[in-house]
């Protein structure tokens, strides 16, 4: 039986801003049909927010990659299963941040900044193509006295998985450290997500500090590429990087370190610490013209993963499950699970 709260996530969430627009509405904020981009103050694109939701129907979403997996492994989950915490702005973007979470069953302990506002991204869609600006702001403002305050760290102590996104790197990492050094002194999963290439070459000391604390490393194909480049290991394979992070030093011994690797369509690499045979095992396929949106894919897989972990799965049924999820969250829009709620049934 899954223990209440007994899976705590760490990271930053954003409020998702999401509406139809055009090109007229792209050129006028100077963006892109397909790109990513952080909001430059000195431009227009603080007044996109407002915008969207006066004049496009914006849609609200709980967003932030950790926050996303949270979400997934909520929507798998018995309810009360899952808490997250981060950091948001004492504004109605943070109020509206805590709806759609607590909507989706999602439990939220934020740290309230008085002085920065929520974090937020607005996503234009045009056609299939996502236009996405993302003003960090008090996400970027996460505090470890947050964390160590009486209430937080009793939920700290009562939790029995830990998940941290490697954006939290870039924020507190203090804080990830906390977590993962309760994680080891008290035998309890540490997982960790590289999360994205820029983590693992200019994040490199950082995401050094907490190898030791893997138990479970989630990564893509480019983020592991990029952390072989960073630390210079030459020219490897995928499988050769995950079995190389499989076997770096490790504080608890009492765990075999697992590293799990996916490619897209691909198949997911898995290495473990200590063993010279790589697994992989091929994703879920479904139709070209079921795909909406590929965006939030790999949240949703280390979601489906988490799920499977609290659970209980095997190694295999859990990489089945983070399948599973990933493969019905492209076929929504955004980062979102579908509704009506589907049961995870086993592929193999």
């Amino acid at each position: 039986m899954v223990k209440e709260y007994s899976l705590l996530c760490l990271e930053n969430p954003l409020l998702d801003i999401q509406a139809n627009g055009n090109q007229e509405l792209l050129a006028k904020y100077n963006l892109k049909a397909n790109d990513a981009i952080l909001a430059d103050p000195s431009t227009n694109h603080l007044e996109l927010y407002n915008d969207l939701v006066e004049n496009y129907s914006a849609k609200f979403v709980a967003g932030g990659a950790a926050q996303n997996s949270a979400r997934g492994a909520q929507y798998i989950l018995p309810p009360n299963s899952v808490l997250y915490i981060g950091c948001i702005g004492d504004d109605e973007y943070g109020k509206k941040l805590q709806k759609v979470c607590d909507e989706e069953g999602l439990r939220v302990e934020y740290r309230i900044d008085p002085e920065v506002p929520t974090g937020r991204c607005g996503v234009i869609i045009t056609g299939h193509d996502r236009s996405m600006c993302t003003d960090l702001g008090a996400a970027n403002h996460y505090k470890l006295e947050h964390l160590k305050s009486e209430k937080i760290w009793k939920l700290v102590e009562e939790a029995e998985f830990y998940y941290v996104g490697g954006y939290h790197l870039t924020v507190c990492v203090p804080a990830i450290l906390a977590l993962a050094e309760e994680a080891a002194a008290k035998n309890k999963p540490f997982i960790m997500n590289i999360s994205a290439p820029f983590i693992a070459q200019f994040f490199k000391d950082q995401l050094d500090s907490t190898s030791a604390y893997w138990d479970y490393l989630i990564g893509n194909e480019t983020e592991a590429e990029s952390y072989a480049e960073a630390h210079q290991l030459g020219k490897k394979s995928i499988a050769e990087i995950a079995k190389h992070l499989a076997n770096l030093p490790k504080k608890n011994e009492q765990r075999q370190r697992v590293v799990i690797i996916t490619q897209g369509t691909g198949a997911t690499i898995v290495a473990k610490q200590g063993e010279e045979d790589v697994q992989e095992f091929p994703v879920h396929a479904i139709s070209e013209d079921q795909i909406v949106d590929t965006n939030g894919a790999g949240d949703a897989f280390a979601g489906g993963f988490l799920a499977g972990l609290v659970q209980g799965k095997e190694l295999r049924e859990s990489i089945d499950m983070a399948q599973w999820l990933a493969s019905w969250n492209v076929r929504q829009l955004g980062p979102s699970y579908p509704q009506p709620k589907q049961q995870y049934t086993r592929a193999y």
